[in-house]
């Protein structure tokens, strides 16, 4: 948004005669507790999806009894405004997160923080740390179970997909998108075929659960629509964009794909640069590389096709697949409804309800796609057998997007996927986090922990000694670790028995390759600090100056 558009909407919310369920005013002058905002975010984002709002508002910088704008320096770098929206998605059902926290400077001067929140999705009340929150006027409380209820009926009571066009005919549909159904159906009940070359266009379409006794649904101009029949769904879109971007992140090359969905992925499948790739697969013990596609036409499919059948068409938004050099990137508008990856990788079941339930029936029917349960576990076993990163997922932002990658990136990661063949998809999937360095949550880092399959503390963990030793990761796994506080101490004392003294900067140096290569430099610094005040409480070594440029003696 520009600065104009900001200073608008503050200018509105500042007329307001007091808060409401869905503005919240705080002064923050300084800083803000992170419980406290997550609190905020679930009770505003689940009181928008309540009064059917676009949007919430949390507004720091601002009194709430008398409105006047008195700046706030919360976290007041823009990388410390964009970690604190990943780390409430990391503790909010599905990921859900801040559209945007911007920072504004207001007429007056002062910096104000407003926190763009988005509403609950349709059937899902928004958790933090696994505790809904609401709103009673202006203050902030549990959500009570009647609001729980009314938020998660909104998915019993409506299904897009699932809604009648009057006024669409089967003149509307494309012939060719029929035929394509009708061959896709054949293929999925074999037993039923002489009987299904008998039926007529309606009779298929009803049998397909395509239509509902004739009449035209969402669904079918989704997947059957002619390309003008596109504006019948408005204003929702059924477009599918491919992108091709070079190494320097340039858009190279793009087509955009409209309904039928059922021919529109085949146009697409056939634009994505499937090229062999050519490795030695540490797990067949050969010297000779083996050749494969890049990817498994199954996983681009069943990822481009889940895309389809669980975008919220409600958000007007079209789906996205980016190809780059080594990898494709699939993205769809829409929460996650089963909340987390975790949870579809232990499971065993089918989820209980989907977004587009009329559209998912259909799509399964016609073998488009396996339920999402099933078909994102058969996903993640493919990129395992080829010993590629697995599938990563990410929930941020009201909407799904995955990276497929198409080669191996990391040759020790390899390793470990061929030598712990009892691992199971879920370990996999966290020490695959473990190896791109992305965060787990405490209980993830505690089942690893459990399993002996990783050591260090959050947030810098690392593969076990026992795996990093099958796997070739001796040397990283020592970086990883370090020396331990008594090491580092009976290092540093003999080095001043032999020098007699050693400076600040001269210790530093010391010691700075010793400790963990996780460490940050200033994680390091405060080490050896302690380590030295440590000493000192002890008797063991004195120094006459402080600071950097301090000299340190035995004693």
């Amino acid at each position: 948004m520009t600065v104009e558009e900001l200073t608008n909407i503050l200018d509105s919310l500042l007329t307001l005669p007091a808060e409401t369920e869905v503005v919240e005013f705080k002064k923050a002058s300084n800083g803000f507790g992170d419980q406290e905002l997550g609190q905020y975010f679930s009770a505003l984002s689940n009181e928008a999806n309540l009064k059917g709002m676009s949007r919430a508002w949390l507004v720091f910088g601002v009194e709430n009894h008398t409105h006047e704008v008195v700046g706030s320096q919360y976290k007041n770098t823009r990388p410390a405004l964009d970690a604190m929206k990943k780390k409430i998605a990391d503790q909010t059902t599905g990921r859900h997160t801040f559209v945007e926290i911007h920072e504004l400077q207001y007429k007056n001067g002062k910096r104000v923080v407003m926190f763009e929140i988005p509403p609950a999705p349709q059937g899902i009340p928004i958790d933090y740390q696994g505790h809904y929150y609401g709103r009673d006027g202006e203050s902030l409380q549990a959500l009570s179970m009647d609001k729980i209820e009314r938020i998660r009926n909104q998915a019993k009571l409506k299904d897009w997909s699932a809604e009648i066009i009057e006024d669409a005919s089967l003149e509307d549909l494309d012939s060719a998108a029929i035929f394509k159904a009708r061959e896709l159906y054949t293929n999925a009940h074999k037993d039923k075929a002489d009987e299904i070359a008998s039926w007529d266009d309606t009779t298929f379409l009803n049998k397909a659960k395509i239509t509902i006794r004739g009449k035209i649904t969402k669904t079918a101009v989704v997947l059957l629509g002619k390309e003008e029949s596109e504006h019948l769904i408005s204003p929702a879109v059924a477009k599918i964009k491919w992108i091709l971007r070079g190494q320097d992140n340039i858009e190279r090359d793009y087509m955009i794909a409209s309904c039928p969905f059922i021919l529109a992925v085949d146009r697409i499948y056939d634009k994505i640069r499937n090229l062999k790739y050519r490795y030695i697969n540490p797990e067949h013990k050969t010297l000779f590389p083996e050749e494969i596609d890049t990817y498994e036409p199954y996983v681009i499919r069943e990822a481009l096709n889940n895309a389809i059948a669980h975008q919220d068409y409600t958000l007007g938004g079209q789906i996205n697949v980016v190809e780059y050099d080594d990898k494709l990137v699939f993205s769809n508008k829409g929460s996650f409804i089963p909340g987390n990856i975790e949870r579809v990788l232990i499971s065993d079941a089918p989820e209980e309800r989907y977004r587009n339930q009329f559209l998912v029936t259909a799509m399964v029917g016609l073998k488009m796609v396996d339920t999402i349960g099933s078909g994102i576990r058969k996903m993640y076993n493919y990129q395992r057998l080829r010993l590629f990163p697995l599938p990563d997922y990410n929930l941020a932002g009201n909407r799904v997007e995955v990276t497929i990658t198409g080669k191996i990136l990391d040759m020790n990661y390899a390793n470990i996927l061929a030598g712990n063949s009892d691992l199971n998809l879920l370990d996999i999937e966290l020490l695959n986090r473990v190896q791109l360095g992305k965060p787990l949550s405490d209980e993830e880092i505690a089942r690893l922990r459990s399993k002996r399959l990783i050591e260090g503390r959050k947030p810098k963990v690392y593969i076990a000694k026992h795996i990093a030793q099958k796997v070739g990761q001796k040397i990283e796994y020592s970086e990883h670790k370090g020396l331990g506080n008594k090491s580092c101490e009976e290092f540093l004392m003999t080095a001043l028995r032999d020098h007699k003294s050693l400076s600040r900067k001269e210790i530093d140096k010391l010691l700075w390759n010793l400790l963990s290569d996780l460490l940050t430099d200033r994680q390091k610094k405060d080490k050896i600090t302690n380590l030295l005040a440590k000493l000192k409480r002890q008797g063991k070594i004195r120094n006459e100056s402080q600071g950097p440029n301090s000299d340190w003696f035995n004693v």
